[in-house]
């Protein structure tokens, strides 16, 4: 299924299209429509899951946990994605404030859609076990379960970001090239090398026949001249000249190349020591994790710790069977807190 073809469920064209839905947020396309769509999907599926919770108490305990908790995750949403963006600007990240809404989106409308696909087993132990600490324990346990399976694909689709390069600042080359284009079409031959530079022109011997005269002068056969009073022709054969050895001019971003007249395994000083054939390590690239990858695990311990407060803080979304309905309860203890004691009285 491709990406310019949606689904009519946007759950649906997240988990059969992921990379799809990837490449979207990377190239930054219709992104406005895409987060829209997840928006309200997400509203409706935690709507509908927050009825269930509160059917335990009363209908309209039912009707104001429909309500409270699409506002508990967007809440959450607003407190904690400035962190998330603006930690990912300082350590070099080129993520926009779409591309960041959008992939934690996608996080949510899969904890949503999981969460309400455990509503009916949810609304079972409802009608034939109706015990409040176990029901609650129960509904904790799917939110967190769907919390973690709905970050994984957030973590996923960082590293898709992390292949492509937008979690790490943009390299000198990178920006080299981007800034001067006409460059490339420069001729390979516009200039000699330093080596051709150095290599000094081989005298070549013209061969002169036997007995020839050159500038009045006899030439011997084998190329010397005899002295003047008739010895022996002295012969010099000039030796042949070494040049210093001179290393090649290295490209940007390549390693200096081996000087002429070195093995492959030997430098001299001064030259770097690294083992030819391996690349220099460059950030940005699959295999690395960079500080927005580690800072995100981080994030996603702060999204947690929020989320929970903020729960406490809007509570009650089951209503305890023994109290009235109340809008909203007085904020005493915490949320871990709780569910320990709860766990002590079953």
């Amino acid at each position: 299924m491709s990406g310019d073809r949606p689904s009519p469920l946007v759950i649906e064209r997240i988990l059969r299209d992921r990379q799809g839905i990837w490449q979207q947020i990377v190239a930054e396309r219709d992104l406005n429509a895409l987060t829209g769509r997840m928006l309200v999907s997400s509203a409706v599926a935690l709507a509908c899951y927050g009825a269930v919770l509160g059917a335990f108490h009363s209908a309209l305990m039912a009707l104001t946990s429909a309500v409270k908790l699409p506002l508990l995750f967007l809440v959450t949403l607003v407190i904690c994605l400035p962190t998330l963006y603006l930690f990912n600007l300082v350590f070099g990240a080129r993520l926009s404030v779409r591309q960041s809404v959008a992939l934690v989106m996608v996080a949510i409308t899969v904890t949503s859609m999981l969460a309400v696909a455990f509503a009916p087993i949810s609304l079972f132990f409802l009608i034939t076990a109706p015990d409040y600490g176990f029901f609650k324990l129960l509904n904790v346990a799917i939110l967190t379960l769907s919390a973690v399976v709905g970050l994984r694909f957030l973590t996923g689709g960082m590293q898709v970001l992390n292949e492509h390069g937008l979690l790490a600042p943009a390299t000198a080359g990178q920006a080299a090239n981007a800034a001067t284009p006409a460059a490339q079409a420069v001729p390979a031959q516009a200039a000699p090398t330093s080596v051709e530079a150095a290599q000094p022109a081989p005298a070549v011997a013209e061969p002169v026949p036997a007995g020839a005269a050159v500038s009045g002068t006899a030439v011997a056969a084998n190329g010397s001249t005899p002295a003047a009073d008739g010895s022996a022709p002295a012969t010099t054969q000039p030796a042949p000249a070494q040049p210093a050895p001179v290393a090649q001019p290295a490209l940007v971003g390549q390693p200096a190349l081996v000087p002429a007249g070195y093995p492959a395994g030997m430098l001299p000083p001064g030259y770097p020591q690294r083992p030819w054939g391996t690349p220099p390590a460059r950030r940005g690239e699959p295999g690395q994790r960079p500080a927005s990858m580690t800072l995100l695990y981080i994030w996603i311990l702060l999204f947690g710790f929020v989320g929970t407060q903020l729960a406490w803080t809007l509570r009650p979304f089951f209503g305890d069977p023994g109290q009235g309905f109340a809008l909203f309860r007085s904020i005493d203890g915490n949320f871990y807190a709780e569910i320990l004691r709860t766990i002590g009285n079953l």
